[in-house]
C-alpha cells in the first residue's frame, strides 16, 4: 500500500490553522478529465488512508477499463504525541499527511466506463470517506 505524501515541503510541521466554516471550494470544483466525478458536500480533513482506500474501491470496478484521476492530494502534515506523553516538550512527530476538503470539490473522476459501473464505484469509494459525497457528471 502506497500511502500518497510529499516529496518535499517547506516546513516540516504546520499549525492546525482556523476551522470556523471554511464556506466553499472554489478550485477543484468542476469536472476537468472525466466524465464522471466524486463531489464532497462537506467539509473535513481527508487522511491519505482514506484516499487510498478510495482509490482501491473505484479500481476494483475499472478492472482493466477506463481512467481514474485523484484531485486531491494530501500536503498537510498531521502530528500526533504518544498516549500517556505528559504536557510540554513540543509539538509531536509527523504522524500522517491530511487535505482539508471542503464542500463542492471533486475528489475522484472516472471516464471509460457505463455510468451505471461509474455510479457504483464512486458511492463505493464514498463510503471509504468520513464525509458525505455525491455522484456528479459531465452534463454534455
Amino acid at each position: 500500500m502506497s500511502l500518497l505524501m510529499p516529496k518535499k515541503i517547506k516546513h516540516r510541521k504546520w499549525q492546525k490553522g482556523r476551522r470556523r466554516g471554511l464556506g466553499v471550494a472554489l478550485r477543484g470544483a468542476e469536472l476537468n478529465y472525466g466524465s464522471f466525478g466524486l463531489k464532497a458536500m462537506e467539509e473535513k480533513w481527508i487522511t491519505s488512508r482514506q484516499i487510498e482506500a478510495g482509490r482501491r474501491a473505484i479500481l476494483r470496478y475499472l478492472k482493466k477499463g477506463g481512467k481514474l484521476w485523484i484531485r486531491i492530494f494530501p500536503d498537510k502534515p498531521v502530528t500526533s504525541k504518544g498516549e500517556e506523553v505528559p504536557l510540554g516538550g513540543g509539538k509531536g512527530a509527523v504522524d500522517h499527511y491530511a487535505f482539508v476538503v471542503k464542500p463542492g470539490r471533486i475528489m475522484y473522476e472516472i471516464d471509460g466506463i457505463k455510468e451505471e459501473m461509474a455510479r457504483q464505484a464512486l458511492e463505493k469509494a464514498g463510503d471509504k470517506l468520513p464525509i458525505k459525497a455525491k455522484f456528479i457528471r459531465k452534463e454534455a
